[in-house]
């Protein structure tokens, strides 16, 4: 018998009420608030609290950002050599207010290089990349807890892969293609599960896909485009499809018809079709990056090459680009990727 199963959550109050209670608490607040008893950390902590907080509309609704960090003035990296370092930023479209997330201890001066993020559960799961002072591949993967504020080391990939695509469907996260230490095009997938810690294979696609990208469309994970080991830069115009209920993949043709690497910049128009984000407007038309938030897209990018960085909501599917005026100059920086997060 748990005796803290008999421990009121507030004490004279039903415990309905006590929930709503705790439920509308921002979870910024849950690292303090788990320490009041060990009935509120397993509450706080648990997947059933979460979702509770999901239905009821007491999430916060963010796009977790890969984004360039500012260079101090006066640093000895005032005129950096080599690629900028990435940290995590993180912008609630609702309040306009940026944030940024601790480093991850293993890579305290920046993310591995070109890693891949998505979410899971109101988590941010860090996966892959290059080791940013060697550039050596790495299968490191990282889950931060924004109710903790904490980073914790997940199990490591299976396989080392760079530039593969990445996706989260009901908790679960699921990686496919990319391409091995040789350069080698892979067609293989994974699905990782967050809570257990855990990977299992996958079936393969049709062919190995470099360079190419995810997406979630209802309970498909779709891999866009990307190409094979010896057609290097020539980019797909089909896409492969994971079906949860089947448990398999399906082929879909002339579901890119852009040139262009898919990288961070796929969109899904009303009529359901893939789009660039690059291509629906000349203010993002270089290094455009799109984050889908349900019902809304986060959109960053450039007008040209070398030029200031255009921060942007879009409501609706299609619909017209407006400016994210309030931008703090240190969050003004390139943003290589991104993720949504309920969190």
């Amino acid at each position: 018998m748990n005796v803290t199963e008999f421990i009121e959550l507030l004490p004279g109050l039903p415990e309905e009420l006590a929930l709503e209670c705790l439920t509308r608490l921002h979870y910024s607040t849950h690292r303090v608030a788990a320490r009041v008893c060990r009935r509120w950390r397993h509450l706080l902590h648990s997947k059933n609290f979460y979702y509770h907080r999901k239905q009821t509309g007491h999430t916060i609704k963010a796009a977790c950002l890969v984004q360039s960090l500012p260079v101090l003035p006066g640093s000895d990296e005032a005129k950096p050599v080599g690629p900028p370092a990435y940290g995590v930023a993180v912008y609630d479209p609702v309040s306009g207010n940026w944030d940024r997330v601790d480093p991850v201890p293993e890579y305290p001066d920046g993310l591995p290089l070109f890693c891949k993020v998505t979410s899971s559960e109101g988590k941010l799961v860090v996966m892959g990349g290059w080791n940013p002072v060697s550039y050596e591949p790495v299968k490191d993967v990282f889950v931060y807890e924004f109710t903790t504020q904490q980073w914790r080391k997940g199990k490591d990939m299976p396989e080392n892969r760079s530039f593969f695509a990445a996706g989260e469907l009901g908790g679960r996260v699921f990686i496919a293609g990319g391409h091995d230490e040789n350069k080698n095009a892979l067609s293989s997938a994974w699905v990782y599960d967050v809570r257990e810690d855990e990977w299992a294979e996958l079936t393969r696609m049709s062919q190995g896909r470099d360079e190419c990208e995810g997406v979630v469309i209802g309970s498909e994970f779709w891999v866009v485009s990307g190409y094979g080991t010896e057609s290097q830069g020539d980019f797909e115009r089909s896409a492969e499809v994971y079906e949860l209920g089947t448990s398999q993949w399906r082929r879909v043709e002339e579901a890119w018809n852009v040139t262009q690497c898919p990288k961070s910049c796929v969109g899904v128009g009303k009529d359901g079709k893939l789009f660039c984000w690059a291509e629906s407007d000349s203010e993002v038309r270089v290094g455009a990056c799109g984050i889908e938030m349900g019902g809304m897209t986060f959109l960053s990018g450039s007008a040209f090459q070398g030029g200031s960085q255009g921060f942007f909501l879009v409501k609706g599917q299609n619909g017209k680009l407006e400016r994210i005026i309030e931008v703090p100059e240190e969050f003004s920086g390139f943003v290589q990727s991104g993720c949504f997060v309920e969190i």
